[in-house]
């Protein structure tokens, strides 16, 4: 583990955001947490895409009209001990229900194994965008397919 990762490691609040749950309505999203939360991780780690499978992080965050956690997963993509969450929403024209929580209330809950940790999520631009961007196109080349898609400029966040 590189050193950057492992003072990363030590700063982690490790724990859960508190609150009642409300499974999402898309039922592919709630099994999936199901199963990677029932497990700890060991199984539901990846997202099928096109017939390839991708490892996922399952991100909690408070609904932003609701107020209960929301739980979703996205593919893993990480630089510099930081998980960067891609807005894509296969590129579709409006931004994913996640995205719009987390502009409210930057807190999320990280999952990436058994161990939750929480923390806050900033949004990237600039030159900072385009590394990540790219970061995230090596991961799964289909977010350059789903920015062809559409006019909207698809939003990255971070980890702190």
């Amino acid at each position: 583990m590189a050193e950057q990762e492992q003072e990363q490691e030590r700063e982690r609040e490790w724990g859960e955001l508190e609150g009642e749950y409300e499974p999402s309505a898309s039922q592919w999203v709630a099994d999936q947490v199901e199963t990677y939360e029932a497990t700890g991780g060991t199984e539901g780690r990846t997202i099928e895409v096109g017939g390839s499978e991708y490892p996922c992080v399952v991100y909690t965050c408070n609904g932003r009209r609701s107020g209960r956690l929301r739980k979703f997963a996205l593919i893993r993509v990480e630089h510099d001990a930081q998980y960067v969450m891609v807005a894509s929403k296969g590129g579709a024209d409006d931004h994913p229900d996640w995205y719009r929580n987390l502009r409210d209330d930057p807190s999320v809950q990280v999952q990436d194994g058994p161990r939750p940790f929480v923390t806050t999520v900033r949004e990237v631009e600039g030159d900072e965008y385009d590394t990540l961007w790219e970061r995230a196109v090596e991961v799964f080349p289909r977010y350059a397919d789903y920015r062809e898609a559409t006019d909207r400029h698809i939003p990255l966040l971070v980890t702190r």
